[in-house]
């Protein structure tokens, strides 16, 4: 078997696009989809995202026969744990090359391309320079202010966001770390450790579908609200992966918390930056219908990916590390 893929970066933070060779799906939903990878195809998202053809932070996204009548493409993402429902960077990076490849037709002055992703359609809008700005689906906050009892540092106060998916958010200070200086062992440590404990201490639902309903990740920030200047943010997802990209999705969780905090209003827009200093904008475009009782909004995300080759993958027989390796550093 051969997997062709492109290979893009998003600030750092990879994207494997899988463009030919991956069996056909039965499956009729995105969803359906994203349940028969899982079942029945996870030897081979091993066998990308993990080493020899890959490594513990690598990052995937496979294009899938849309089902969604608006959507130009389809989109199931995929890293070295299992599978997202929604991922920024991976959006950014899909938009641009639909419209470099030909995939969607460009147009002047942006290209718009609708991309359905498990958590939904997400519009993006392709500049004539390759930036990227995108329209997720309604953000909200999800728990202020909650306690998760950590063996490390005791109790520890989170909040919960969504914006595609659901992360944990709290100040890197509040724990003694600082996104600058400490190194990235102990901050990819305390975000593992957090997320399994804001996981226990607060049951995520989602109103509209049960498989988006798990906390993602934990978000360290560095107590900015990103106005006058960039504020940092390292995101630890799939146990021990960290984001070299600002996180889409991360971002869009913050906008909605800082609006359901008041520090932030309609038409505001925020600049977020990573742990390779590149930044993402993030700007509250509109009010959007509540989620479960909850008041959520439509945020817009900004940022540039970059095209750093073409692979074709083999998966033979006869090789024992077909299916991918990791060594759990």
């Amino acid at each position: 078997m051969i997997l062709s893929t492109v290979e893009m970066h998003t600030g750092g933070e990879p994207t494997r696009i899988v463009v030919d060779g991956w069996p056909r799906f039965s499956g009729k939903t995105l969803l359906d989809k994203r349940r028969e990878a899982r079942e029945h195809f996870d030897h081979l998202r091993r066998g990308l995202m993990l080493e020899p053809r890959g490594h513990d932070g690598m990052y995937g996204a496979l294009l899938v026969e849309p089902d969604h009548p608006e959507a130009d493409l389809a989109v199931l993402f995929m890293h070295n744990e299992g599978y997202s429902t929604m991922c920024g960077h991976a959006t950014i990076a899909l938009a641009r090359w639909a419209v470099d490849s030909g995939r969607v037709k460009r147009s002047e002055p942006e290209t718009v391309v609708r991309l359905q992703c498990p958590c939904g359609l997400v519009v993006a809008r392709v500049a004539a320079d390759g930036t990227v700005r995108f329209e997720s689906v309604p953000a909200f906050a999800y728990a202020l202010d909650r306690i998760a009892p950590t063996r490390t540092w005791g109790p520890v106060t989170v909040d919960i966001a969504y914006g595609g998916a659901f992360y944990a958010f709290l100040s890197a200070d509040s724990i003694g770390l600082d996104l600058l200086s400490s190194p990235m062992r102990a901050i990819v440590d305390a975000g593992e450790e957090i997320a399994e404990a804001a996981a226990k201490a607060v049951p995520i639902v989602h109103a509209d579908e049960p498989d988006l309903a798990f906390l993602y990740g934990t978000i360290l920030t560095d107590g900015g609200n990103g106005a006058d200047r960039p504020s940092r943010n390292v995101c630890i997802f799939a146990g021990r992966q960290i984001d070299r990209s600002p996180t889409g999705s991360g971002v869009t969780a913050r906008m909605a918390l800082q609006m359901a905090r008041r520090e932030a209003r309609l038409g505001d827009e925020r600049r977020f930056e990573s742990c390779t200093g590149d930044v993402f904008s993030g700007r509250i475009v509109r009010d959007a219908p509540p989620v479960g009782g909850r008041k959520s909004v439509i945020v817009e995300v900004g940022g540039r990916a970059h095209q750093t080759g073409e692979a074709r993958f083999r998966f033979d027989d006869d090789d024992p590390l077909r299916e991918g390796f990791s060594l759990g550093l």
